[in-house]
């Protein structure tokens, strides 16, 4: 049987996520560095990210020109806040639209 050579990874991350991700994995009974393997090995047999990655879509019923430009000004400074700090909120949520439900 043949022995792998072992690399060493470093890699720096949100601590909010990694605790996050270590409490799911132990959950799972899969060590940290089993599971980055396994995300890698994934990359390698693909040739692609074993997930789909993009960009969010505005949806149409965003307005705006409803807006002031101090408020648009602050929703885009909060939303760079919270890519600085890999907080995610949907677009819904950030602009404070009302949802579909609530227009009837």
């Amino acid at each position: 049987m043949r022995v792998e050579k072992s690399a060493i990874l470093n890699t720096r991350v949100n601590p909010e996520v990694k605790k996050s991700a270590e409490e799911v994995l132990s959950q799972l009974g899969i060590p940290m560095a089993t599971a980055i393997d396994m995300f890698l090995r994934q990359i390698s047999h693909t040739q692609s990210i074993p997930f789909p990655v993009a960009l969010p879509r505005a949806t149409s019923r965003v307005d705006a020109t409803r807006m002031d430009a101090d408020r648009i000004r602050g929703k885009i400074s909060d939303g760079l806040e919270n890519i600085e700090q890999s907080k995610v909120r949907s677009m819904r949520e950030a602009l404070d639209c009302p949802n579909e439900s609530s227009k009837q």
